[in-house]
């Protein structure tokens, strides 16, 4: 039966003091940490290093000088009048610069088909912005069979080696186009996600060193090839410079407060905040991921960046950009993207396109996999549910 808007409303109303009491304690929380914010702003350099020092993982420590950014915003001071005005802009930066972004789809094995198999797609987008329009679009599958979907931990769902698969496929395919581009500073190469893998942090030890070792190769790549990288998470719910404000200040403990919401009220679009060594201690209890980088522990660097209305969004790259001094140049080939893309980077959009896998598509992989499994005389039997639902709609 369809949802009953009365009834929704009804529940709602039965617990409006509960949210109303959250709101009311969050918005305490987030003033006492944007007054402290201001405070620190004001501090010298050498004394919030000094202080941060007494800390083993204080969240962030600072990379760039901190006195000269008012509430630790560094202003784009970008405005146009008119769209065509910007695009001027992001051709003069972006004009024979190539940029390169990496995704994919899956299917996952179903318990509606007796054999354990799988699918991922991964798909990119290289774009050379050349007045031709010329570009590069392609995908790369591979078929999952039993033996790749046998856990070493019984208990670990499929579901996750999957994604496991999916991950190790984008992270190779973007070491490939880094060692097609040797030193090459005019590329930039985007990662939809962190390179900070606290998601991992609760998985299985076989599991959280799979992440690890896949970023730990992509951070590698990119410094031993000299081809600049940035990972770009549109809604962040890291607490870094929550964490170090926490530490410099002595604040209450406030677990739902994050960074885009502390920074992003006095923020303009193309404003960032400056760039800060990631150190972050692990969540729950548990060790922090970074332990586990090995000779990458302590070289991820961030910034907030006001990229649309919403709150601003997280921005990583490898320590070496910074120490080359390319970290300006790169910003300004994400703000040259997001400005095509009208809000998000074009190349990562675009990338998802290519790599998606529509419902006709699955429809057409179980509908090859019967046939094959016949032609090679092997026992694969769908339920009469999958049949009924999925094989039937291509005929």
């Amino acid at each position: 039966m369809p949802l009953k808007p009365s009834e929704i409303l009804h529940a709602l109303d039965k617990k409006q003091t509960e949210f109303q009491d959250f709101h009311q304690t969050t918005l305490q929380v987030l003033e006492k940490y944007r007054q402290a914010l201001t405070q620190v702003a004001h501090q010298p350099d050498l004394e919030i290093i000094q202080a941060l020092a007494a800390y083993p993982n204080p969240g962030g420590r600072p990379l760039e000088t901190l006195g000269d950014s008012p509430n630790w915003i560094v202003p784009s001071q970008l405005k146009w009048s008119s769209r065509e005005q910007s695009l001027e802009w992001v051709r003069e930066r972006l004009m024979g610069i190539t940029t390169f972004a990496v995704d994919g789809s899956q299917v996952y094995p179903s318990k509606d088909i007796s054999i354990p198999i799988g699918m991922v797609q991964v798909g990119w987008f290289e774009n050379p912005h050349l007045p031709l329009g010329s570009y590069d679009k392609d995908v790369r599958l591979e078929v999952l069979s039993p033996e790749d979907l046998k856990p070493q931990d019984r208990s670990a769902p499929m579901d996750r080696l999957v994604n496991m698969h999916r991950f190790r496929m984008e992270i190779q395919r973007m070491i490939e186009f880094m060692e097609g581009h040797t030193n090459r500073s005019d590329c930039l190469v985007f990662f939809d996600g962190s390179l900070v893998a606290t998601f991992a942090e609760k998985f299985d030890a076989d599991c959280r060193k799979f992440y690890v070792q896949q970023l730990v190769e992509l951070l590698q790549a990119s410094e031993q090839f000299r081809v600049p990288l940035v990972a770009y998470i549109d809604t962040s719910r890291a607490r870094d410079i929550v964490q170090l404000l926490h530490c410099l200040k002595k604040l209450p403990e406030a677990p739902s407060l994050i960074d885009a919401t502390l920074l992003g009220v006095n923020m303009e679009w193309g404003d960032r905040t400056p760039l800060f060594r990631c150190d972050r201690k692990g969540e729950n209890s548990h060790q922090g991921i970074l332990q586990d980088y090995g000779d990458q522990a302590e070289s991820i660097a961030f910034t907030y960046l006001k990229t649309h209305e919403g709150s601003p969004v997280r921005i990583e790259m490898p320590l070496w950009i910074y120490e080359a001094g390319l970290h300006s140049t790169v910003l300004d080939f994400v703000r040259g993207e997001v400005i095509i893309g009208g809000g998000y980077p074009y190349v990562i959009e675009t990338a998802d396109r290519v790599a998606v896998l529509r419902a006709e598509d699955r429809q057409i992989f179980f509908r090859l996999l019967q046939e094959w499994a016949e032609k090679e005389e092997i026992s694969l039997r769908f339920s009469r549910k999958m049949i009924s639902k999925v094989l039937r709609r291509g005929n």
